[in-house]
C-alpha cells in the first residue's frame, strides 16, 4: 500500500479519535450544565398570605427570600380551581380535560395511561426523579408515581390526611416509600422537608428533576404545639402555624443546596395548586371568589420562579401565565429535546424573562370545570355557568369581579366565547363526575358571586346547605 495513503489513513483515525473524546467531554460537560429542577407546589394558599405577596401578619422570611432571588408573577394560573385536576394539568404539562380529569378526586380511574408526564421526560433523559409528598394523581398500580416517571416517591397517594400519625392508615393515605408503609413520628411538614434534602445529598453529582408537593395549608388545620405557642395571639393561629412549618423547612432546603453548591444552578418553582380554601383560614385578599369557582381567587395563585445562574433576582413579571408552562419551561432549561409527539399547552417562560421576547406568553387561557366555566383572552375574561348563564369583566380596572359587561361588550364576548368554543371542542367528555351535594354547592356558589350576593352556603357540611337539601 502507498506509504503516503498510510499517512493520511492514520491522520483521519487520530482526527476522529480526538474529535470523539472532545465530543465525549462535551457531552459531560452540558450534561454538568444541565440544572437541577424543583417544583414546590404547595396546597390551598391564599393569594395574599405570603409576605411577598403584602402578608402583614404571616411569617414567610425564607419563602420571602426565594421569591427576591428570582422573578415574582403577578397574574399567573393554574388551570383548574381544585387539587387533583390542577395537578394533572402541572405535571402533563396539557390542560387536564384533554383526556378526561376534569372533576376532582380521581374518579378511581387516576392519569390516563397514554399521558406523558414531566417525570417521564426527565428520567428518559438521565435525571434522577423525586416525588415527595401529596400525589392525589390515583392510587392504582398503573398510577402509582413509580409507574408514572419517578425513581422514588416518599409522600401519600390520598388528597388529604393528618399532619400527625395514623394508626392503621389506609393505603391512600399511609405515608409510603416507594410503596412500602412507612411509620414516622412528629409532623407530616418536617418529615417532607427532611426528606427533601435526604433525595438532594443522593442525587449527588447527577442533576434532579423534584416534584415536592407539600400537603401544607390543607386542612385538617393542624400544628406543632410549638408554633400554636409562637402564634397563640394570632387571629389565624392555625394557619399561621402551619406556614411558620412551611416555610422552615423550604429554608432548610435551600440552605442545602447552598452548603452543596447547588442553589445557583437549580431552578425553583414556587406556587400554590389552587386558590385559597374558604376553610383554612386563607385569604384572596383583592381577589373575588376561593377555591373551588372559577373567580380570581379561585385560580389565580402566588407564583415564583428562581434559577439564580440564569434568570434576573428581584423582579416582577406581569404577563398572563399559566402552571401548564412549568413543563416547557423546565424541559428547555434542561436543554432537553421535545419529543416530536409530545404536545403541550404550556409556553417556554424564559425568554420573557431575559427580554428576548415581549408580551404575554398566553394571549388566552381557559377553565372547565363540568358546569362551571371560565375563559380570558387579554384582560377580558367570561365566566359561565351551564343553563344560567354568563358574565364578562375587565381585569384591568374591575379586578375584583363585579362590573358585569357581557351586555354592553357584546363584540369583545362573542370573541372571547367562539375562542373557548374551539377550545372546548378538542376537549373530551369528563370521565368521571362529581356527587350531586357538591355539585349543587359550587353551581349555588357561581349564580350567587355572579350576582355579587354572599354565598349562602360553602361547602355540602354548612347548617344552610344541610337544612335545604333535607
Amino acid at each position: 500500500m502507498n506509504k503516503c495513503f498510510i499517512v493520511i489513513i492514520l491522520l483521519m483515525v487520530v482526527t476522529l479519535s480526538c474529535k470523539s473524546k472532545t465530543d465525549n467531554k462535551q457531552s459531560q460537560n452540558n450534561k454538568i450544565d444541565q440544572p437541577n429542577i424543583i417544583i414546590i407546589l404547595i396546597d390551598d394558599a391564599g393569594y395574599v398570605d405570603f409576605g411577598f405577596m403584602g402578608s402583614e401578619d404571616l411569617q414567610t422570611p425564607r419563602i420571602d427570600a426565594l421569591a427576591k432571588s428570582g422573578v415574582t408573577f403577578t397574574d399567573a394560573h393554574v388551570s383548574a380551581t381544585v387539587c387533583a385536576p390542577s395537578r394533572a394539568g402541572l405535571i402533563t404539562g396539557k390542560y387536564q380535560q384533554r383526556f378526561g380529569f376534569e372533576a376532582n378526586g380521581t374518579g378511581g380511574i387516576g392519569l390516563s395511561d397514554n399521558v406523558t408526564t414531566i417525570a417521564d421526560v426527565f428520567k428518559n433523559n438521565g435525571y434522577n426523579t423525586y416525588a415527595i409528598g401529596k400525589w392525589h394523581l390515583g392510587s392504582d398500580v398503573s398510577d402509582h408515581p413509580n409507574q408514572r416517571g419517578f425513581d422514588e416517591f416518599y409522600g401519600f397517594l390520598a388528597g388529604s390526611r393528618s399532619y400527625f400519625p395514623i394508626n392503621n392508615p389506609s393505603k391512600e393515605k399511609m405515608l409510603q416509600h416507594n410503596g412500602e408503609h412507612i411509620v414516622f413520628d412528629g409532623y407530616m411538614t418536617d418529615v417532607l422537608g427532611e426528606q427533601s434534602i435526604k433525595f438532594v445529598e443522593a442525587s449527588k453529582d447527577k442533576p434532579f428533576f423534584m416534584y415536592l408537593s407539600y400537603n401544607a395549608v390543607h386542612t385538617p388545620m393542624h400544628a406543632k404545639v410549638e408554633d400554636l405557642k409562637k402564634f397563640k395571639d394570632h387571629p389565624r393561629k392555625e394557619l399561621a402555624a402551619m406556614t411558620w412549618s412551611l416555610d422552615e423547612n423550604i429554608g432548610k432546603l435551600l440552605d442545602k443546596l447552598d452548603d452543596l453548591g447547588k442553589r445557583d444552578n437549580t431552578l425553583i418553582y414556587f406556587l400554590s395548586d389552587n386558590g385559597g380554601a374558604h376553610n383554612n383560614q386563607s385569604s384572596t385578599g383583592p381577589l373575588k371568589g376561593w377555591k373551588g369557582n372559577k373567580f380570581e381567587g379561585g385560580h389565580r395563585v402566588p407564583f415564583v420562579m428562581s434559577w439564580p445562574k440564569e434568570i434576573v433576582s428581584g423582579a416582577s413579571f406581569g404577563g398572563l401565565t399559566s402552571s401548564l408552562d412549568i413543563f416547557e419551561t423546565s424541559i428547555a432549561a434542561a436543554n432537553i429535546l421535545k419529543p416530536k409527539t409530545l404536545q403541550l399547552d404550556g409556553v417556554n417562560l424564559i425568554p420573557y424573562l431575559k427580554g428576548e421576547e415581549l408580551g404575554d406568553p398566553h394571549k388566552q387561557l381557559f377553565w372547565r370545570k363540568l358546569d362551571e366555566s371560565a375563559a380570558r383572552i387579554g384582560d377580558y375574561k367570561i365566566i359561565n355557568l351551564k343553563y344560567y348563564g354568563s358574565v364578562m369583566y375587565d381585569l384591568s380596572d374591575d379586578l375584583d369581579e363585579t362590573i358585569d359587561i357581557s351586555q354592553t361588550n357584546s363584540k369583545q364576548f362573542d370573541t372571547i366565547w367562539s375562542a373557548y368554543n374551539t377550545w372546548q371542542n378538542q376537549l373530551i367528555d369528563p370521565l368521571w363526575q362529581e356527587g350531586k351535594p357538591w355539585m349543587d354547592v359550587t353551581y349555588h356558589i357561581h349564580k350567587q358571586l355572579m350576582q355579587n350576593k354572599e354565598a349562602e352556603y360553602k361547602d355540602i357540611w354548612s347548617p344552610a346547605f344541610i337544612k335545604q337539601s333535607k
